[in-house]
């Protein structure tokens, strides 16, 4: 695949900007067994620019993009391609028009190497055998495109979240795409990584690729989006230039109403009493000595950069990684951990940055979810469910975390991101835990279904919970912690009152340059 900038790729240009739309979407619909996912929605995409597609987890962003793709097949409306309809069977249907997407979920094949998964099924043979050599010159190439320093050779599963995500878009980019599909391409990237994939993503759009850019991140828009299409619960609400609106009416489109604060005002208030005492904790080459106190009532905040060991020091208190040495005291009283189970005992739970992996059983309902974790409780003496008690319990947290879902029997894979986060809050809340640990929980999650899980924490701490958040993003930390432990390569650097500190401060003992 030549560069943007290639002959090749100006004449490309000038050709595809001469056909001006290249997809048009009219009246789509698509339903699924209790919900109207889509209803009636519209759509167009020129080539050369990025348009971006806005709207609340559950709007319908991701089916409308899996319809484009071929993933799913509409009930109702027409899709036009290059001034043709069409209706594509498959995502290989799709691909081979030219219409590539990058999943927010990864879509990775772990035990095989990165080329192989850049080219699979489509590798270069020499006869009847794989040509090695020219899979992974050609690899090579796709990965310096978007500055990604891996061997082609290396399995993706030995690779860090944030370096899938980035072959993930490698795979994409390695088809001649005419419509590129982008749903949450950033969710895993550092800032870095991010001004990589905008890069990238300007040389396409310059070389008259059609770009669908679906994001949360609002403010990160302005760099690359031409135009923003907004739906709400599944129906269209508008498309403008992205120039001519501010983010706040974006958000105010999106939502149904006007959002004056991003943050809930705090109810929580905490106590001198320390619920977890942390002291010396190690891990041999990853992170240590760590020590510091989590107070009841209190939101603690992890902030550093990426590797820092935020979400190692979680785990190991968790139980999921080995500790080599330290101290952990629950309430005045030495405890060891060894295990997930033996956490989960204590009262500590985590709730992972990867919610769909760690957190949750997608192909389970919405009830055997929330019980998950204390599953005994709605089991008879003669070890069998009870299910009317478990239809109970999840009905009740339904209603108190205003989870949308049809029914506690709806599988979970097909809520929105931002219900599956709260079904996973709930699972902890009906186990009784006193200790949450939220790894990134607004990740993937739009601002409504954000301003809900922080009004979730805050109620937490205000019941006596200990909260600790871990978050690469800056302005929620100060937003929503009473202290932030900043964290630099394994340590913490610094220990700050938020109402007293700010983005530069913590940005200071982040980058190593400063002890407390």
């Amino acid at each position: 695949m030549a560069l943007p900038g290639d002959a090749s790729h100006v004449a490309t240009l000038d050709r595809r900007r001469g056909n001006g739309e290249i997809l048009r979407l009219e009246g789509i619909v698509k339903r699924f067994p209790g919900v109207v996912a889509l209803d009636g929605i519209r759509l167009d995409l020129r080539a050369g620019e990025v348009h971006a597609v806005c709207g609340e987890n559950g709007a319908g962003k991701s089916t409308l993009m899996k319809i484009i793709s071929g993933q799913y097949q509409p009930d109702e409306g027409t899709v036009h391609y290059r001034g043709e309809t069409v209706r594509f069977g498959s995502t290989s249907e799709a691909q081979a028009a030219g219409i590539a997407i990058i999943h927010q979920e990864l879509n990775l094949v772990p035990h095989l190497s990165v080329a192989e998964n850049l080219y699979l099924a489509r590798e270069p043979k020499r006869g009847p055998f794989v040509d090695t050599r020219k899979l992974n010159a050609d690899a090579r190439r796709c990965l310096a495109r978007i500055g990604l320093e891996v061997e082609p050779t290396t399995l993706v599963r030995s690779l860090s979240i944030a370096q899938q995500q980035m072959v993930e878009i490698a795979k994409a980019l390695a088809f001649d795409a005419q419509v590129l599909i982008m749903d949450e391409p950033t969710s895993s990237l550092t800032e870095s990584e991010t001004s990589q994939l905008f890069r990238i993503i300007h040389e396409l759009r310059d070389a008259g690729v059609a770009i669908l850019y679906i994001s949360h991140r609002l403010d990160e828009m302005a760099q690359i989006v031409d135009r923003v299409t907004v739906l709400r619960d599944g129906r269209y609400i508008s498309t403008d230039d992205f120039s001519a609106l501010c983010v706040a009416d974006i958000v105010a489109r999106m939502v149904g109403r006007s959002l004056d604060d991003a943050y809930p005002a705090r109810q929580s208030t905490p106590t001198d009493e320390v619920l977890l005492s942390v002291r010396d904790l190690r891990r041999d080459g990853v992170f240590g000595p760590v020590s510091f106190d989590l107070r009841k009532g209190e939101i603690l905040g992890f902030a550093g950069l990426m590797g820092a060991g935020r979400t190692e020091v979680a785990r190991a208190i968790f139980g999921a990684d080995r500790l080599d040495h330290g101290v952990i005291e629950l309430g005045g009283r030495r405890i060891g951990i060894r295990s997930p189970r033996e956490a989960i005992r204590h009262g500590i739970a985590y709730l992972s940055e990867d919610r769909k992996q760690d957190g949750l059983a997608l192909g389970m309902s919405v009830a055997a979810n929330i019980t998950l974790a204390n599953v005994g409780a709605v089991t008879s003496r003669t070890g069998l469910l009870r299910f009317d008690e478990e239809t109970v319990v999840a009905r009740r947290y339904v209603h108190d975390l205003a989870i949308r879902t049809p029914s506690v029997d709806q599988i979970v894979r097909n809520l929105s991101g931002g219900n599956q986060q709260k079904v996973v809050i709930g699972k902890w809340l009906y186990r009784g835990s006193k200790i949450l640990f939220f790894d990134e929980p607004t990740r993937g999650i739009d601002v409504g279904a954000k301003f809900a899980i922080y009004g979730l924490m805050d109620r937490l701490a205000a019941d006596g919970v200990g909260v600790v958040l871990i978050s690469s993003e800056l302005p929620e930390l100060l937003g929503m912690t009473d202290r932030i432990a900043v964290f630099h390569e394994g340590r913490i650097t610094a220990v700050l009152e938020t109402r007293q500190t700010n983005q530069e401060e913590i940005m200071h003992f982040a980058s190593g340059c400063g002890h407390a």
